[in-house]
């Protein structure tokens, strides 16, 4: 019976135009390679090209033996290395805030984080509703009331606000992973002020690109730190790495290393994996060169789409989404660009709303102008085949 549940649901996929293969990649810097090919990546998340770069490459093949592949157990057994503590410290001084707590995914951290804290079946979680999906999951898993308020829309999320619950929980992300869109993140601030209610911010695609030093969201909206009662960011877009981050004050952490089971009960992150992690910190932090550079790679793509007649894509990240609609004609053109050296990922329902079916372009420091170029061509051709509505 099992079997056959499953693939009548793999099924369905197929026919949906939803179902979903890997690819077995090999990227460096602005290429990809693939089956012997190589492409044009606009599909990584390595947003200042620091996972290729030589500085990091390099830095492994000169730490010494304690260093290693492995931390070997659980945080609470003796899985917690001197680089994981190293590395907690660091980010939470670069960042401002009391303290830190490294988990091995950003899943991990979002889920658990939420399940965890909004333990009281009378509290309240309001997401926004483009949240990632390890926010929502966290928010069904956990015992309190979870609700999605409209995108960005601060006028529908304050009037759920005044709803009567024992604690409330606002949770969203800093730049939306599929729109590339900010969040207002001083009105909520100011919201949950208002109302009492906790505020979370999963900056996954503000860390590292926004603000000075690539400090993020909060810095780049002038937020303060301590206005925000949890924050997450992932090690594994413009750090180039691996693993996530919760930052809040010394009250959270502490919490969260007694009732966490996550944490609790997983292997910690590689100590080799964190000692890497802060050397990509430290290029992060002085390296505004790579910031600038993609800065104007956005800017440049933005006014490529708009000589070639391409609506505005509302986003100012790195993350510039092209909506096609339906799956066929996403699915196709990928192939067509696939085809053209250039390596786009057709992205679908149920990761986007139906009839939202895109190509998520995503911009890097280790891309040119010439590369911008080629691929706004291509895109312009499709978009005169009639393959795109501008």
């Amino acid at each position: 019976m099992l079997s056959k549940r499953l693939e009548q649901a793999l099924a369905n996929k197929q026919q949906a135009l939803s179902y979903r293969t890997r690819s077995v990649c090999q990227p460096n810097g602005k290429y990809l390679r693939i089956g012997g090919k190589q492409y044009l990546n606009f599909s990584g998340n390595d947003y200042l090209a620091i996972a290729s770069t030589r500085a990091v490459q390099s830095a492994w093949q000169s730490l010494d033996d304690c260093y290693l592949s492995g931390s070997t157990g659980s945080p609470l057994i003796n899985g917690y290395h001197p680089a994981h503590q190293a590395l907690e410290a660091q980010i939470a001084d670069w960042l401002g805030f009391e303290k830190a707590l490294l988990f091995s995914t950003g899943f991990a951290a979002n889920s658990n984080v939420l399940k965890t804290l909004m333990n009281d079946k009378s509290g309240l979680i309001l997401q926004d509703k483009l949240n990632h999906a390890s926010l929502i999951d966290g928010g069904l898993a956990a015992n309190a009331k979870s609700i999605r308020f409209a995108h960005n829309d601060l006028m529908q999320l304050e009037k759920k606000l005044t709803q009567q619950a024992t604690e409330k929980l606002i949770v969203s992300e800093g730049i939306f992973s599929m729109d590339g869109d900010c969040a207002p993140v001083r009105d909520l601030v100011t919201l949950s002020q208002k109302y009492q209610s906790g505020l979370m911010i999963d900056d996954a695609h503000g860390l590292g690109v926004l603000g000075s030093e690539g400090k993020g969201s909060l810095q780049a909206q002038q937020v303060k730190p301590s206005d925000i009662d949890i924050y997450m960011a992932t090690f594994g877009k413009a750090l180039g790495s691996a693993g996530a981050i919760i930052c809040g004050s010394k009250t959270l952490i502490d919490y969260l290393v007694n009732f966490s089971r996550s944490y609790i009960y997983s292997t910690a992150m590689s100590p080799l994996q964190a000692k890497l992690t802060g050397i990509a910190v430290n290029l992060v932090q002085k390296d505004q060169w790579r910031r600038d550079k993609l800065n104007e790679n956005i800017d440049y793509f933005k006014r490529c789409l708009e000589v070639n007649g391409f609506a505005n894509t509302g986003s100012e990240s790195a993350i510039q989404p092209i909506i096609i609609g339906d799956n066929q004609t996403t699915l196709n053109l990928a192939e067509a660009l696939k085809q053209r050296g250039i390596w786009l990922t057709a992205i679908r329902p149920p990761t986007v709303a139906k009839g939202t079916a895109r190509l998520r372009i995503t911009l890097s420091t280790a891309l040119d102008k010439a590369d911008i170029n080629y691929l706004v061509t291509q895109l312009a051709q499709a978009h005169k085949a009639g393959d795109i509505n501008a």
